[in-house]
This record gives structure tokens, sequence and C-alpha cells, in this order.
């Protein structure tokens, strides 16, 4: 199955959003609702702040699920260079923060950047990784 993977653009950026990556910490519109809105379709309404508040809203989401690129440059996230840290999060999923490579049980691998969001209470649909289920079922950790 392909990547579901939604852009919304300014004169300045294009924010971009990957909602199988999304673990729904509510960080993005709690921080910036004049912009990220899920009761709206579509959800963000990238002329409501400045593209310096988005770019900073943006930078506070745990999963990666949203990004931004500059006009004529590459996708912009805050990636941490050299260290990992490790968080487990209250009733929620297992936080890594830097750039990690994850062995895949097949062999393969995949670079994860900036935070990666693991799956703790077992009813995520898209193992390893978190994609909000621990709400769902009340789970607490």
């Amino acid at each position: 199955m392909d990547e579901v993977i939604k852009e919304y653009d300014n004169e300045d950026l294009t924010v971009v959003w990957k909602p199988g990556t999304c673990i729904h910490s509510e960080k993005c519109f709690k921080g910036l609702p004049a912009v990220f809105n899920p009761a709206n379709r579509p959800w963000v309404t990238i002329d409501g702040a400045t593209s310096k508040e988005i770019k900073d809203q943006i930078d506070l989401c745990p999963s990666g699920a949203l990004s931004y690129k500059l006009k004529n440059q590459e996708l912009m996230s805050a990636e941490i260079e050299d260290e990992q840290i490790v968080e487990v999060a209250k009733d929620g999923p297992l936080m890594v923060y830097g750039n990690i490579k994850v062995k895949n049980h097949d062999g393969s691998e995949t670079s994860k950047h900036r935070v990666t969001a693991f799956c703790r209470c077992g009813a995520s649909g898209n193992k390893p990784y978190c994609d909000g289920s621990h709400k769902n079922i009340g789970f607490q950790g």
C-alpha cells in the first residue's frame, strides 16, 4: 500500500503531512489552532499564521508526520545529529529522538530521523510504530 502524503502550500513553504505516521499527539492543533484544525476540511489552513509560526509548530511534532519544504529547497525537519534519547511516554508510545535505523524482521532497514514513536500497547495497526491506538484502548503504562 502506498503511503498517503498531503501537501498544503503558501508563497513561502509547503506543509507536508503523512497521516500514516501521525500519532495524534494533538500538539499541532493545540499549539496553532488557526492552522491545524481536525474539525475542518482540509484540516490545514496554511494562511492561518505566518510561515515562521507554522515552521516552529511543525518542529514540535513528535512523530515527524508534519514537516515542511521551503520553496525551492529540500524537505526540512529538525534533525538531531549525534545523540539518541529514548523516552517512555505516559500511557503512550516509546519515543526515540535522533537519527536511527530500524532493522525489520525481513532484514530490510528503514532510516528514521528526528523522532520515532514505537508502539508499546500492542494495538497499533502500523507496528512497530505507534498509530495512536493506545488512546482508543485506554492503555496505561
